[in-house]
């Protein structure tokens, strides 16, 4: 009953239910960083923190990603189903993740007080690098098999995961970080065999 209730609030107001929910979930990914891998504990919690994440995800990310979508639709049809999806994917991993990822960062150091350009040289390029090593396998599934107006939700599911490692990359900063994170989640600093956290 609810999956058909969001369903038709997906047809009868796409823009304000992705956003919404895209809100909620980089909001999530957040609290899975602060509390699953950085252990902060809920007095520690930073609560601003997460209102920025949720408020990048549904003014920002949300809206972007929604009409970003409709016009790969729109204007990248190919002779070949496959060679469109090839071309969409192409599209949206050259075109618009470096420019999201940009984006978020500099936003998130603006809000924060600090700087944008250093951010940008600490933590984009490591951060887009991991990007490319896994959201091209997901957006070829999802643009393949998925159907248009599910798609954001898709990506924003696959997300948890990745926003909480956006949320710790942007927290962070420079590859140290970065890797120390990637340990931590995989387990390896326990000696223990474990997966990365999914780049985006």
């Amino acid at each position: 009953m609810a999956f058909r209730w969001y369903q038709a609030k997906l047809k009868t107001a796409p823009l304000l239910t992705q956003s919404i929910t895209t809100a909620v979930l980089f909001a999530t990914g957040d609290v899975m960083a602060q509390q699953g891998v950085e252990r902060r504990g809920v007095e520690k919690h930073d609560l601003k923190r997460t209102g920025r994440m949720a408020a990048y995800g549904g003014v920002i990310f949300g809206p972007a990603a929604t009409k970003w979508y409709e016009i790969l639709v729109r204007h990248i049809n190919l002779k070949s189903h496959n060679t469109t999806i090839l071309a969409r994917v192409a599209a949206d991993q050259f075109v618009f993740a470096p420019v999201n990822m940009g984006l978020f960062l500099s936003s998130m150091a603006y809000l924060e007080g600090a700087s944008p350009t250093q951010r940008l040289k600490d933590a984009y390029l490591p951060g887009y690098q991991k990007n490319l090593m896994l959201w091209p396998w997901i957006q070829f599934t999802n643009f393949k098999y998925v159907p248009a107006e599910m798609r954001v939700l898709v990506v924003n599911v696959v997300s948890l995961g990745w926003n909480c490692y956006l949320s710790y990359l942007n927290s962070g900063g420079g590859k140290g970080n970065v890797e120390k994170m990637v340990e931590k989640v995989g387990g390896r600093e326990n000696g223990q065999e474990g997966g990365e956290l999914p780049p985006s």
